[in-house]
């Protein structure tokens, strides 16, 4: 059952959890702007929402969506502050950055469906036009890229910021960079606002607003209802454009992958690692994209075995630190080959050997097939199986070998002679006496073929 505790605090709820985490991080002074913004947009995205409902324009509802993205990228803002102020726990090692590109690609994602839903209600609406009340399309339109722009600018939002220069560009970005180029080229000054390239959030609600404008004029003028389905569809698609890249880039580094700019410069470092005084090779490295600008990866270096370790993983560490935040090095000395005899558990039980040494031989069988002049089998009438040999050797009984000489050598070996008497008592100096035992091995309970037999004879050679 366990230990029973009177006193113990109770756990926190998941509600709980949050409510304290978001206590955390409103008790920063930076937090307060992005809570007022989040305040304002709120506000903002409800009466949008209720023009959009009063106009009937689904032009303007695609391009509201654009502020309730503005609505998560806030909220991103707020968890890049809280992980900032967390540390890395025993359960989470690496921080908690992740959860940065885990928030931006949630966003991008919502975006993008949001583009998907626009797109299916554009092509009902091509069915059956309604009539499109122009009276507040105008006003919402300014409304929300005023708040847009003004969020943008006036808050600086690490995650996207980041991912919308490391993505690859959107088609509308590549679009208005070939026409920036011809505006720069009459007029110089502008090159630094459109070039090299504009930011994709900016361009999509100048070019959002500029759709709507064109909208309300075409409606306006001419009463031509189907614009504005063609508007939200130009919208969506360019909403879609421009979250697509930025969803694959944090689709990746959730992935683990490597970042593709940086692989030249991986590779040029572990080249200088391999030629470091005493690294004989580096092997097993892996380095992955921890979170947005921070490098993880671990690698295993070899060694000779007279290099000093601390020396080597300190270089090793000061050469690749410089790309790679989150480093783990793991070095081995090389490991050489020794004799058995040496080193080992088998010099170990050499000398431990024991005065009776007990060798286990496989009985004897097939004897009807041997020679007993020779003492060597006979030819079999089919050819035996190959690497099976039916020799005398792998036919013996066991045997026991006596051990009961010094050991000078202190591995547990005989290695001088043994005297005359001894073998005098073990009936080895009489020639072919004994049926058990010969003057050529020494060896007890052998059979008689292998030395003498009763009989007195000129040994076999």
């Amino acid at each position: 059952m366990g230990t029973i505790h009177f006193f113990r605090k109770p756990q926190r709820s998941f509600f709980g959890k949050l409510l304290q985490e978001f206590t955390l991080v409103a008790a920063d002074r930076r937090s307060w702007k992005i809570l007022l913004f989040g305040a304002i947009n709120l506000i903002c995205t409800g009466f949008l929402l209720m023009w959009c409902s009063s106009t009937n324009s689904i032009a303007l509802t695609a391009y509201t969506y654009l502020t309730i993205f503005d609505l998560f990228s806030l909220m991103t803002c707020l968890i890049s502050y809280w992980v900032m102020m967390r540390k890395p726990s025993p359960v989470y090692s690496f921080g908690f950055e992740r959860l940065e590109v885990l928030a931006v690609f949630a966003s991008t994602v919502l975006a993008q469906l949001g583009a998907l839903f626009i797109l299916k209600e554009s092509a009902e609406r091509f069915l059956e036009q309604p009539e499109i009340h122009t009276g507040r399309l105008l006003v919402g339109t300014f409304v929300a890229l005023s708040f847009n722009l003004f969020t943008r600018l006036s808050i600086r939002n690490k995650p996207f910021a980041y991912v919308s220069e490391a993505a690859s560009t959107s088609w509308l970005q590549e679009h208005v960079a070939d026409l920036s180029r011809s505006l720069c080229g009459i007029i110089p000054g502008l090159s630094s606002i459109f070039l090299p390239r504009m930011n994709p959030f900016v361009l999509i609600d100048l070019a959002g607003a500029f759709a709507l404008c064109i909208t309300y004029m075409l409606i306006e003028i001419n009463n031509y209802f189907a614009v504005d389905t063609a508007s939200a569809i130009a919208i969506a698609l360019m909403t879609f454009g421009t979250m697509y890249p930025m969803s694959v880039y944090s689709g990746k580094v959730l992935l683990q992958t490597t970042p593709p700019h940086v692989i030249g410069q991986l590779d040029k470092l572990i080249r200088e690692v391999s030629t470091l005084d005493g690294v004989l090779e580096v092997r097993n490295e892996h380095f992955w994209t921890l979170g947005f600008g921070s490098l993880a990866g671990s690698v295993h270096v070899r060694i000779r075995r007279d290099a000093n370790e601390q020396m080597v993983l300190a270089h090793v560490t000061n050469r690749l630190y410089t790309l790679v935040s989150t480093l783990t090095v793991q070095i081995f000395k090389d490991d050489w080959i020794r004799p058995a005899l040496l080193s080992g558990p088998v010099a170990a039980s050499v000398l431990n050997f024991s005065d009776h040494h007990v060798i286990p031989v496989p009985p004897l069988k097939g004897t009807d097939d041997l020679n007993p002049i020779t003492s060597t089998p006979a030819k079999l009438s089919s050819p035996p199986p190959e690497f099976s040999f039916n020799t005398p050797g792998k036919n013996m009984s066991p045997v026991i070998l006596l051990n009961t000489q010094t050991r000078p050598y202190g591995l547990g070996l005989n290695h001088g002679h043994t005297p005359y008497s001894s073998m005098l008592n073990q009936g080895l100096g009489v020639l072919g006496t004994g049926a058990t035992q010969g003057f050529r091995t020494g060896f007890t309970n052998m059979p008689s073929r292998y030395a003498t037999n009763d009989r007195i004879g000129q040994p076999r050679p």
